[in-house]
């Protein structure tokens, strides 16, 4: 392999962190997965990810090639200004990530932190199903929900804050369930894959094996799968018509472990929005395309961006 400039990529999951090395033109020179270690604390997942991310610098280095920049996309909420993160699966309060990655790597590589979703929509734009749109919506569908969003052609950060789709609420009554963020009745209790098989538990008294196994005795036939898929779907097309009322959206491209039903998951939402709409322009719902890579190459892409940013002096990026 000849010598050439990479970025050091990392998306940090609750389970898994997908890794690479990447070159400018896209080519993923080396990639890996390690665990997250998640139960032993937040700590612990914080100095996985900075041994991680300079053993790939060493690694990049010892191969040969110069190392531009660092890209690490993670969960929860980011705070732009400071580079803390909240994130509750992995036990983080205000943690200081960005400061801890500079610390680590120290000696003045660029270091780009970005919310996991958000970077994940950022390749699905640049290089997937989002491609050609200055109006459009990524939404992985996984054990959270989070939406990335483009809007006039532009990727929505609210300083760290924006695109939390999952946590607004839209099961009222008694049928509404507290969510991890405090709420009732959020998105995520219902629609997201955890949601499904917790869900599916709770009525019929079985444990069943994540959304993989409802989705597999939905296909069977099964009433309590059927149910709870229903559930999941009403609360989705709320969503998206609230989402599509508001920002308009040409394409939404739906991700994550829930996008592995297909046309059972994509051609409801479809006829669903449908129905509801009125005078507002129609939104393609589509599947993603990038799969669980999206948050990693997300990740180089942003890296590079910055990388471009300070060679032409541009401080925006």
């Amino acid at each position: 392999m000849d010598p050439c400039e990479v970025v050091v990529a990392v998306d940090l999951g609750g389970t898994r962190m997908k890794c690479g090395l990447v070159a400018a033109d896209g080519a993923v020179l080396h990639r890996e997965t390690r665990p997250t270690p998640r139960e032993a604390g937040g700590r612990a997942v914080l100095d996985a990810l900075l041994e991680t991310v300079v053993e790939l610098s060493q690694k990049a280095t010892a191969d040969g090639h110069r190392v531009r920049a660092i890209g690490v996309v993670v969960p929860g909420v980011i705070d732009a200004e400071t580079g803390t993160v909240g994130a509750e699966n992995l036990e983080w309060v205000g943690t200081p990530v960005r400061a801890e990655l500079e610390a680590a790597i120290g000696d003045g590589v660029p270091i780009v932190l970005a919310h996991d979703v958000r970077a994940g929509g950022y390749a699905e734009l640049r290089q997937g199903a989002l491609t050609g749109t200055t109006n459009s919506m990524f939404l992985p569908l996984g054990t959270g929900i989070a939406a990335a969003m483009v809007i006039d052609g532009s990727l929505v950060s609210g300083d760290g804050w924006a695109g939390e789709l999952g946590h607004t609420r839209f099961v009222h009554g008694d049928a509404a369930e507290q969510c991890a963020c405090g709420q009732w009745g959020c998105l995520e209790t219902v629609a997201s894959a955890a949601a499904l098989a917790r869900r599916y538990g709770a009525r019929t008294g079985r444990t069943v094996d994540g959304a993989r196994e409802v989705l597999e005795l939905l296909a069977a036939g099964d009433p309590d799968a059927a149910h709870v898929w229903d559930d999941a779907l009403k609360a989705l097309i709320d969503a998206l018509v609230l989402y599509t009322t508001l920002v308009a959206p040409t394409r939404i491209a739906i991700g994550g472990g829930l996008v592995g039903a297909g046309e059972t998951l994509l051609q409801p939402l479809r006829d669903g929005i449908h129905a509801r709409l009125t005078f507002q322009r129609e939104p393609e719902i589509v599947a993603a395309v990038l799969g669980e890579d999206a948050g990693c190459l997300g990740a180089a892409v942003m890296a590079w961006d910055r990388v471009t940013a300070d060679e032409s002096g541009d401080q925006t990026v």
